[in-house]
């Protein structure tokens, strides 16, 4: 071997480094999911409650095909279809309600169970801390929520499909109606739509649980209560604030949807109105706010010791 195989003592050896990304929005959100098992485990409860009444009905169902060549085409449609559609409905709905005493008690609880002292010792920022928070309600239970609709949805359009061949009836009608392909994009536009719509709900929320020093829910529900309790005495059709509340709740459905006509079912791309919902100023305006609330919440956090 020659000398110039091994480096001189005039040469520089660089020592090779390796850089990994901590990623503390990732691991803050798995760390909600670690802390607050309800987040999935409340959804996955109801969907089972759902799934098994559902199953439970299939047993009736070929009395229904049996009945099918008696009815119009769209009574066809609502007979076959509307069950599998109305299943994701209460999953839907228990991931908003979780949603909602997730935001009203994250910020609050570390407080009161002191661990904030801990977490503010890590190299976390406070709008970090505050923004993973808000991922849940409105990213991460959406997708919890579409996955167990769809897997709930697979189950019960297969163990109908058993039932039907069990009673000699053809499955085909089953799967003609029921649109699973179509459903899923549409469940995926509806969650999306929610979860913007509801943003502001939620941020409102977890600024109310950085502000309180205990009972949040109380916080959250006297005030309304009492306004709309005012109002009512004060006006007799004038209500402002009980339509505000209506239309925040609700109004996503008129906004994004076109329901006129369709007897509460939503299977076809043409009932969708995207560009109505991203022209409605009540999106815009409840984002505005809902990042106005984000903010005070980070500010509030960063001040806030153990209750």
């Amino acid at each position: 071997m020659n000398d110039h195989d091994f480096p001189s003592d005039a040469q520089e050896v660089t020592p090779v480094t390796t850089t990994s990304e901590t990623r503390p929005m990732y691991w803050s959100v798995r760390r909600e999911l670690w802390e607050n098992r309800s987040i999935y485990l409340a959804p996955l409860i109801v969907a089972a409650v759902v799934l098994l009444a559902m199953l439970l009905g299939t047993f009736g169902l070929p009395r229904k095909m049996r009945t099918l060549p008696t009815l119009t085409p769209a009574r066809q449609h609502a007979v076959v279809a509307r069950p599998f559609q109305m299943a994701p409905a209460p999953i839907m709905l228990a991931s908003f309600i979780v949603g909602m005493f997730f935001s009203l008690d994250a910020l609050c609880g570390e407080r009161r169970d002191r661990s904030i002292l801990f977490w503010k010792s890590m190299p976390v920022s406070d709008r970090t801390t505050v923004l993973s928070k808000f991922l849940i309600p409105v990213a991460v239970l959406p997708v919890i929520a579409l996955a167990l609709s769809a897997i709930v949805q697979v189950i019960l359009l297969f163990a109908s499909t058993v039932v039907l061949a069990g009673a000699r009836i053809n499955p085909a009608p089953l799967w003609t109606e029921f649109r699973f392909v179509q459903g899923v994009p549409i469940m995926v536009y509806g969650l999306t739509v929610h979860a913007l719509w509801f943003a502001p709900i939620y941020a409102w929320l977890l600024l109310l649980s950085a502000w309180v020093r205990r009972a949040p829910f109380l916080w959250a529900v006297l005030p309304p209560f009492l306004l709309f309790a005012v109002e009512r005495i004060l006006f007799r059709t004038f209500r402002p604030f009980s339509s505000f509340v209506r239309y925040r709740i609700t109004g996503a459905m008129s906004e994004a949807f076109a329901l006129e006509g369709t007897g509460g079912n939503i299977d076809r791309y043409t009932q969708l109105s995207p560009a109505r919902f991203l022209a409605s100023p009540g999106l815009w305006v409840g984002l505005l706010f809902a990042a106005l609330f984000l903010v005070a919440a980070i500010r509030l956090r960063r001040n806030r010791e153990p209750i």
